[in-house]
């Protein structure tokens, strides 16, 4: 039996570009402060190289899971819907963070919404066992 991974595919497509542009914007940074590790006690370096660091910590686990659910054939709909809302909160995260370094509303709703997407294509991998 084939499998298209259309739906994965689209969504890793464009965290890929987000994380381009968050890659760019560390580099950047480093480039113009002329720090080649570390963020030399800088804030906003700190602030970018955190950004870039939570965004490769819950992606690759993220996308993973979605590619499994969509091979296991799970619901184009719902796949849509983790997918859509994957993306929406990792910018929504990035501009929260980017505006403070506390507390703001797009940083809760992206981290927020990160876990329950993450949370809901764990639930779905496991539910297929028992279908």
């Amino acid at each position: 039996m084939e499998h298209s991974l259309a739906i994965t595919g689209f969504y890793a497509g464009i965290l890929a570009l987000l994380h381009i542009a968050l890659s760019f914007k560390v580099i950047g940074l480093r480039r113009r402060l002329k720090i080649g590790l570390g963020d030399g006690g800088d804030k906003a370096l700190n602030k970018a190289i955190r950004i870039h660091g939570n965004f490769v910590e819950y992606i690759p686990l993220a996308l993973l899971l979605l590619a499994i659910s969509e091979i296991n054939g799970g619901s184009s709909f719902i796949l849509h819907a983790v997918g859509g809302a994957l993306v929406t909160c990792r910018f929504l995260h990035a501009f929260g963070i980017t505006k403070s370094s506390g507390k703001s509303w797009q940083r809760f709703v992206g981290v927020l919404g990160t876990f329950i997407a993450i949370l809901i294509l764990a639930i779905m991998n496991i539910a297929t066992m028992f279908v």
